[in-house]
């Protein structure tokens, strides 16, 4: 039976970029996949290209590149990459430099674009989608129409599978779903189609591709398996061995870092899922209850029975708006009585806030080391704690009045209990909300080109 095997070379902007280069030096497989983007990442790009034609790719593509390029070309491994993020054009530019400065005429670099709405969002209003937000309800972009900063589309494996079949060496995609930069490359060796008889494989790519799309987090990073975890500074990033039937094997290389296990893939599989029965893609739709998992040992495990459904007939749309500024500062209290002074001081800005009266949108007050991460479900305990650190933020509509929680934080250094330390606060920075929707595949409208270099 017909196999491919492909690895997964990032997770993120700023990812480790060791593993992914002893995959494409040492791995045995035919693609390696490069996944940098998040959900805000695309309105951050959308701006830095607004104000520089040549930017708003991520960054990490020119040493991720000028360090596995080479290998994989030497090796026959197809890269593909969603750091064009909001211009892959520019970012294609730049593997081109990085081809030409390797000595690698002759590389084919695919472009994958149209995932950008921004200019279609008029004509959408105009034709009465409704763009619902699918976290609220709320209809209508009116209330954010003036605010709204970017608008992309995830778009499939369509576009990375036009150019796989354009003998492309490397693709660089605007954003794609995460796991399309795995799900092409399957359904190109294996010839698989958008029909119902290959419904429940394309459901078996999606989920491999969601398995190994965090990278280290499917090889124990991130897992209640750390305690066994083995040299997680040299982690194995995951490698995917599928089969024409749609069963997989995820594994690791030899002799790295980590481990794979029955758990680890669980975790992973269940890992931002909020239907586990409907995990919807923009190329399918898996079901992750109908998942087998077979632990071979040996860093492992088999993946099997996927079943799923047609690819939906909306495109999800995450549209990004300016939502005010945060402005933030934390000091720091330390034994005896940490607690007790981080709580006194908590008071003396609620009564200080009150006395200036400046209007805030939202405000959090946490005790780092107690409640920051847990909340009100965390337990406060009787104890003479080491240091406990108070953090202040607030959301306003308003830069200067954001400015108010720097400055009034500095001040319990000088107004608050003994024993305090307090840094330089953050400065304020401007908050992106998003807004994600549905919109008709008919208004994206996917568009590929590819340059060769000379």
């Amino acid at each position: 039976m017909r196999r491919v095997n492909i690895g997964a070379g990032s997770a993120f902007w700023g990812d480790m970029l060791e593993p992914a280069v002893q995959l494409a030096e040492r791995a045995e497989i035919g693609y390696l996949g490069f996944d940098h983007l998040s959900e805000l990442t695309m309105a951050i790009l959308t701006r830095q290209r607004d104000r520089d034609p040549d930017k708003g790719f991520i960054p990490d593509i020119v040493p991720w590149m000028e360090a596995c390029l080479p290998p994989a070309r030497e090796r026959g491994i197809v890269l593909t990459s969603n750091a064009g993020g909001a211009n892959p054009r520019a970012a294609a530019r730049e593997v081109a430099k990085v081809a030409r400065a390797a000595g690698l005429g002759g590389t084919r670099i695919g472009i994958v674009e149209g995932d950008d709405l921004l200019p279609t969002l008029d004509r959408l209003r105009a034709d009465g989608v409704t763009l619902e937000n699918m976290d609220t309800g709320e209809e209508g972009l009116d209330r954010i129409a003036n605010r709204i900063v970017a608008a992309n589309a995830y778009l499939g494996a369509d576009g990375i599978i036009e150019q796989l079949q354009g003998d492309a060496d490397v693709i660089v995609t605007g954003r794609v779903s995460d796991n399309a930069l795995h799900v092409a490359p399957i359904m190109h060796e294996f010839g698989w189609s958008y029909d119902d008889e290959h419904v429940d494989r394309i459901a078996a790519a999606i989920t491999v591709g969601h398995l190994i799309e965090c990278t280290a987090c499917a090889t124990g990073g991130m897992s209640n398996m750390w305690r066994i975890s083995d040299r997680t500074w040299q982690v194995g990033f995951p490698i995917a061995e599928i089969a024409e039937d749609g069963t997989a094997t995820i594994t690791k290389l030899e002799g790295s870092g980590g481990i794979v296990n029955e758990w680890t893939i669980k975790e992973h599989l269940l890992y931002e899922i909020i239907d586990p029965n409907n995990y919807v893609m923009p190329d399918g739709v898996a079901d992750f209850t109908s998942v087998q998992l077979d632990d071979l040992g040996g860093d492992r495990v088999a993946v099997s029975d996927v079943r799923g459904a047609r690819r939906p007939d909306r495109a999800k749309v995450c549209i990004g708006y300016r939502d005010g500024y945060i402005g933030e500062g934390t000091i720091w209290y330390g034994w005896p009585d940490a607690l007790p002074k981080a709580q006194s001081a908590a008071r003396w800005i609620e009564r200080r806030f009150e006395e200036l009266g400046p209007r805030f949108e939202e405000t959090r007050i946490d005790f780092v080391g107690i409640n920051m991460m847990q909340g009100e479900t965390a337990p406060i305990r009787d104890i003479d704690h080491n240091e406990v650190g108070l953090r202040v933020s607030a959301r306003t509509v308003d830069r200067e009045v954001a400015e108010i929680v720097r400055k009034e934080v500095t001040h319990l250094w000088t107004l608050g209990a003994v024993g305090s330390a307090v840094g330089v606060p953050p400065r304020v920075r401007p908050v992106i909300a998003l807004w994600p929707t549905l919109v008709p595949w008919e208004y994206v409208d996917v568009r590929t080109d590819q340059v060769v270099v000379n």
